[in-house]
């Protein structure tokens, strides 16, 4: 047991060290509890936890204080150019910036589409493929996610007031 404790530790420390020589900006708390992978793009809030998330391509992806992933995320910012010279693609990239707000839960295996905003609260359903904006509070999940549920704004203010954060 107590070596099954130190074991998860020095994972963790070892992947979080990783990720703040990649990272552009990191907060205090940066918790990586399983391998990731980030860009030089990339932005992190305080209290922030990874358990699994690939970020590529050559966009910005600022995430937001508290914010919490499941295993086997991706958030992809680039995209083929294929309004270029050839087909069914050219050579050029076409880079779209993805802002997470404040104590956003995002689920295991959920991919995030560059040119997204994820508002403040929001929570997205494991499995499910962002493609659009996720409004504050919303309760999102699909192929593509949409909005099936909101927080109690009264519940999560007052956590939020109190300073509850997981």
């Amino acid at each position: 047991m107590i070596m099954k404790k130190i074991i998860k530790y020095l994972i963790r420390k070892f992947y979080t060290s990783k990720a703040k020589r990649i990272v552009a900006q990191y907060g205090e708390s940066l918790r990586v509890n399983r391998n990731s992978i980030f860009t030089f793009n990339t932005i992190i809030g305080n209290n922030c936890h990874f358990n699994g998330m690939n970020v590529l391509g050559g966009g910005k992806v600022l995430f937001g204080d508290n914010f919490h992933s499941g295993p086997g995320c991706m958030i992809i910012t680039s995209y083929h150019n294929y309004h270029g010279d050839s087909i069914p693609y050219d050579a050029t990239f076409i880079n779209k910036d993805v802002l997470i707000g404040d104590n956003v839960w995002i689920g295991a295996r959920v991919i995030i589409l560059g040119g997204v905003t994820i508002g403040e609260g929001a929570i997205v359903q494991a499995g499910s493929v962002v493609v659009n904006d996720i409004p504050a509070l919303s309760i999102a999940g699909g192929h593509p996610a949409k909005v099936f549920s909101h927080r109690d704004p009264e519940h999560y203010s007052e956590k939020k007031s109190l300073k509850k954060f997981h």
